[in-house]
């Protein structure tokens, strides 16, 4: 039986209404809703610009909860849909309306002026709608290659800009396929501008810096194609202005693909890792030149067993994940225990080299820091800092300021007060619980299925007793320097004043996950952390009181309470469950589900960067905004990890709570 949404009455301004037709009506219509098919043919144009006129009543071109009453029957939430014979069904509800935009949207996208709507489509469950979106369509829609056919919507990105009016294509010095596949692509598009560089044999911070206004996209792995061309192996993006590969979003975008099925995508996003290991020396921040000198959080080999136990168990797979390892024991080795991040006291820190300031920042993102300087230089802002970015003034502190906020960067919890900007000052409890499971699970792969011998290319045996060995001394070096007894938590150590710095933030649960906390430290972190940190929306990125007041010099921080994160949130969830801590783990999932469903009912299907998790809101301004909440008419993209969390987070919540959150119950009416 079809479901009984639609009204449906035929117009005829002919007839008089009379006692007999109102009977005759009310037949029709009883018969209408139980034969009803679901295919309705509309104009499409005609309906979006009455929906849009009708109940876009704030001119964002999204039908949300905003969109006010404004009078005769504007914003009303009422909507008849004009279809074919002049058939009228109507829609009421802002849910119902936003997909109904967005499905009229879709067909006008797809070229067509007259079209089939699917009512099954329009009074989807929300839940269901938010999950297929992700699953058919935000994957696709955030997937990219580097390569001929996908290079010119790269290209449309404004990062690519350049001073010289050239898009520039950056090859690995060792890379001589991809160097003339690139190479051809110039010679061929001379309308696209393209000039091809070939990096130096060793990538200096002085290298980078002087390419500053000429920076461009660094390549990643490319396939031969069985009639003998190439093509790049694809990646998914984080979406809106994030339109490259990035080095922890990566990881934590794999888990949504596995959920979905898209084994061979998830596949792909290692092996374009395993090419920045080969060429660029590590994971990079992202694919773009100037991210040349800084990494961000390794999960490299946490990804890569994820895909390994979704592919078949044969040779292929399992050299497939030798090279793997490989690659994260050269990065591992040359990174993360090098000169610049390995510490003193053993542990290892964030450290983002390079020269001046980031690239990426938005113009005007240091104007405060640097307007004392241009004083005292007799500039005014805008050259003074041309002139610092190219090295022609030289300020020693802002060299050290900038080697915090590149470290901070690396870390990807741009920006927080938890180092008060001394980030590279601190062995951090996030960065040393990844290299502990990074050490556990080479230990644990090479003892189960390498037959406890791995072969490197250089010939040198690895062995599963090394790697136990260093994941103890790790541990053993954690629980000195990172936990506090008196507290009951870890925390980072400051390098400088030889102590550790207590700043209750999320990362308190990657020890959890990573498996490297006793079962008396889990229980002190669930009994301390659980209460200062758990949000109507889910877990903050930090306490209130950790973070401290806030004034006009000193605003909010993103990565700082009120806010919350689809990283932080799936790390807590899988580490309260390996400690057997699930009810609490499930009341986390519910309310961070709740907050995603509940925005995306409310805003037009709205998936963002993060949330406001205290209000349980996507309204977020402190200071990049949030990204995925700009869009017209439809999203086709929702956001990168955010989507991922999702659809986790639907597999982990058990049955009964999934039929609640189907029903959009409020987490506080479930949990007093």
């Amino acid at each position: 039986m079809m479901k009984k949404r639609f009204k449906v009455i035929q117009q005829n301004n002919k007839l008089s209404v009379s006692f007999f037709l109102l009977i005759i009506l009310s037949i029709i219509h009883s018969y209408a809703q139980q034969t009803l098919s679901s295919d309705i043919w509309v104009n499409i144009q005609k309906n979006i610009q009455r929906l849009v006129y009708e109940e876009d009543t704030d001119g964002d071109k999204k039908i949300t909860i905003d969109d006010h009453f404004t009078g005769n029957t504007r914003g009303d939430k009422k909507f008849w849909i004009i279809g074919e014979n002049n058939l009228r069904y109507e829609i009421i509800g802002t849910y119902y309306l936003s997909n109904l935009l967005q499905e009229l949207k879709l067909c006008q996208d797809n070229g067509y002026k007259v079209a089939k709507l699917n009512q099954e489509r329009i009074f989807e469950n929300h839940v269901h709608r938010i999950s297929r979106c992700i699953r058919e369509i935000y994957w696709d829609e955030l997937s990219r290659r580097i390569d001929e056919e996908s290079i010119i919507p790269l290209f449309s990105d404004k990062k690519t800009i350049t001073i010289d009016g050239f898009q520039y294509i950056y090859v690995p010095y060792k890379d001589n396929v991809a160097h003339e596949y690139f190479l051809e692509i110039s010679r061929q598009h001379p309308e696209l501008k393209i000039r091809v560089i070939r990096l130096p044999e060793i990538v200096t911070p002085e290298w980078v810096q002087s390419r500053n206004g000429y920076h461009g996209l660094l390549t990643l792995a490319l396939l031969r194609t069985p009639n003998g061309g190439l093509r790049g192996v694809p990646f998914v993006v984080p979406g809106g202005r994030f339109n490259e590969m990035y080095g922890w979003d990566s990881y934590f975008e794999t888990l949504g693909l596995l959920e979905d099925g898209r084994v061979d995508l998830a596949k792909a996003m290692v092996d374009n890792f395993v090419y920045e290991i080969t060429y660029y020396g590590k994971i990079l921040n992202a694919n773009r030149s100037y991210y040349l000198t800084r990494s961000q959080p390794p999960f490299i080999t946490s990804m890569a067993l994820a895909v390994y136990e979704h592919l078949p168990k044969n040779k292929m797979s399992k050299k497939w994940l030798v090279n793997t390892f490989q690659a994260a024991i050269q990065e591992y080795r040359n990174v993360w225990m090098g000169k610049n991040r390995l510490t003193e006291i053993g542990l290892s820190r964030y450290f983002g080299e390079g020269i001046g300031p980031p690239i990426e920042v938005e113009p005007g993102h240091f104007d405060a820091v640097y307007t004392p300087y241009a004083k005292k230089f007799g500039m005014n802002i805008v050259d003074f800092e041309e002139a610092f970015k190219n090295g022609k003034i030289t300020v020693p502190e802002l060299d050290t300021l900038f080697v915090h906020d590149r470290s901070m960067r690396e870390s990807g919890h741009d920006k927080t007060y938890r180092w008060d900007d001394r980030c590279a000052d601190f062995a951090t409890i996030d960065l040393n619980s990844l290299l502990y499971k990074i050490e556990v699970d080479i230990a644990r792969t090479i003892e189960t299925l390498f037959s406890d011998s791995l072969m490197q290319k250089d010939g040198k045996i690895e062995r599963s007793s090394t790697w136990y060995k260093a994941a103890k001394k790790r541990k053993e070096l954690i629980n000195q320097y990172l936990w506090d007894p008196v507290h009951g938590l870890f925390f980072d150590y400051d390098l400088v004043n030889k102590r550790r710095k207590v700043y209750i933030s999320a990362t308190v649960f990657y020890p959890l996950w990573a498996g490297l906390a006793s079962r008396e430290q889990a229980e002190s972190i669930v009994r301390t952390a659980i209460p200062v940190l758990e949000m109507p929306g889910g877990i903050a990125a930090s306490t209130k009181e950790s973070r401290g007041d806030l004034s006009e010099n000193r605003p909010a921080r993103q990565w700082d309470y009120p806010y919350g994160w689809a990283p932080h949130q799936i790390l807590a969830w899988q580490g309260l469950l390996n400690y057997g801590f699930d009810e609490i783990a499930y009341r986390l999932i519910y309310r961070w589900l709740y907050t995603i469903t509940r925005n995306a009912t409310d805003y037009n299907g709205t998936i963002p960067e993060k949330f406001d998790v205290v209000k349980r809101s996507h309204a977020v301004f402190a200071e990049y905004g949030n990204i995925g909440t700009e869009f017209n008419y439809i999203t086709k993209e929702g956001f990168g990890w955010m989507n991922a969390s999702y659809q986790v987070g639907l597999n982990l919540l058990p049955p009964n709570l999934l039929i609640k959150l189907e029903k959009l119950i409020p987490p506080e009416w479930l949990w007093q």
